[in-house]
This record gives structure tokens, C-alpha cells and sequence, in this order.
């Protein structure tokens, strides 16, 4: 029940070496991602690890809320996946999971192609719910593409799209 009376497409083509899969199950390298403290410290504030039980509550729960897909990226002509994002007009969870596709864009590009679905679907606003202060690349990719912060707490920042606006 991702979004109510819309289907979720099996594939979102970003360019010719970028895609979004849609979320089918939890694959090895997904699981890889959330071990990695760094990784859990961006998503959830804390360096704790994910175990199976976890991180299979966390996917059920995104798939639940809003379109879950994989982002994956071609390589030796095969797609691989590389993070996860999920597509809700109340918030949109991105993590780019492989660290040697940070800072590359790519997180730019699935924004990009996820506002301009919303669009396409006839959405009018698009919210980010909690981005940590210290994720300063986080904010500047939202920021840049016309996310506005509406309201903040000690630790972190929430955002709003405006797509009759942008």
C-alpha cells in the first residue's frame, strides 16, 4: 500500500547508469550498509548496528509508508544496488549505503527524479521529516533543490517542498 491508488512502478530510470528498483527484499548489500556505524549514525543518530530483525522492520515499515526502492547503478553492465530511498509526500528517507558513491551527485539525482514524480502524480508539497545537524551534505542536497527547513529541534532539521512553487 505504498501510495493510495497509485502503482509503483518496478523501475525509475534516472540516466543510463542510474536507476531505482523497486524494494522486492532485503538484498546482502543493504544489510552490509546498516553495519556500517557511520552509515546507522547518519540515519539514526546513534552508532548502533542493524541486526536482521531490525532492519526487516525498518524495510517493512518504509514499504508500508511510501514507495521503497533500491538505487542502483550500473556497473560492468550489470545494476547494482548502492542505497535506498523512500518516496512519501511525509517524508523521504535517503541513504546512498555504499560509501564510494558519496558526494557524488547521486543523491541530487534521485531527489531530482523523485520531485518529478511527485509532480507527475499531482502532489503539492513534499516534507523531509528529520535531517541531524550534523548531516551537513544532507541539507545541502535538500536545500538545493528548493527544500525549505520548517521547524528544528536540538538535534535535528525537518523540510518542505512547495511543488506549486518549485
Amino acid at each position: 500500500m505504498p501510495i493510495k491508488n497509485i502503482i509503483q512502478p518496478l523501475f525509475i530510470n534516472i540516466n543510463d547508469t542510474l536507476r531505482l528498483k523497486k524494494f522486492d527484499e532485503i538484498c546482502l548489500a543493504s544489510f552490509d550498509w546498516y553495519q556500517d556505524l557511520d552509515t546507522v549514525y547518519l540515519v539514526d543518530g546513534i552508532k548502533i548496528p542493524y541486526d536482521l530483525d531490525k532492519l526487516k522492520r525498518m524495510y517493512n515499515h518504509l514499504n508500508n509508508h511510501g514507495e521503497l526502492y533500491y538505487i542502483e547503478i550500473l556497473e560492468n553492465n550489470v545494476f547494482i544496488p548502492i542505497g535506498d530511498v523512500t518516496f512519501c509526500q511525509y517524508d523521504m528517507p535517503i541513504v546512498i549505503g555504499d560509501k564510494k558513491y558519496r558526494n557524488k551527485g547521486i543523491g541530487k539525482l534521485v531527489l531530482q527524479t523523485l520531485i518529478a514524480r511527485a509532480k507527475e502524480l499531482k502532489m503539492t508539497k513534499l516534507n523531509v521529516k528529520e535531517i541531524y545537524k550534523f548531516n551537513k551534505q544532507s541539507q545541502k542536497t535538500f536545500e538545493s533543490l528548493g527544500f525549505k527547513q520548517v521547524s528544528n529541534t536540538e538535534i535535528s532539521y525537518s523540510y518542505s517542498l512547495d511543488l506549486e512553487i518549485n
